[in-house]
């Protein structure tokens, strides 16, 4: 059984991917849209046009597993992020609210420790 961890790297693209991809387009997607390893056992996260659809690609030490949901009312909602790129960094905490529907923009965050804020 496989699970995602907050020990984990999140990319969700910024481009929106055609859900009858796979395997092996999900993994061009990765290595040709967002310029990164799909092999590297970060986890990618591709969302249709509508926003109806995800799929989430990851690499398990022997081969790729393809995650997805489709929704039957509603949309996904897209982080706000104004970073530049093909892809959107994410953390566990956001993916698992923007799977279960929680509005990104209402989250207060209390103040934690992080490595990337203690390091600059």
């Amino acid at each position: 059984m496989m699970g995602f961890t907050s020990a984990q790297r999140y990319y969700l693209s910024r481009e929106p991917a055609d859900m009858r991809k796979s395997f092996d387009g999900l993994s061009g997607l990765v290595r040709q849209g967002m310029g990164r390893d799909p092999l590297s056992g970060e986890v990618f996260i591709f969302l249709n046009r509508r926003r109806t659809m995800i799929k989430i690609l990851v690499w398990d030490r022997s081969g790729f597993v393809v995650w997805s949901k489709r929704l039957e009312r509603g949309t996904f909602e897209l982080p706000r992020n104004t970073q530049a790129g093909a892809s959107v960094p994410l953390r566990w905490e956001e993916l698992v609210m923007i799977l279960e529907g929680v509005s990104l923009g209402s989250i207060q965050r209390r103040k934690r420790y992080s490595r990337e804020k203690a390091a600059a």
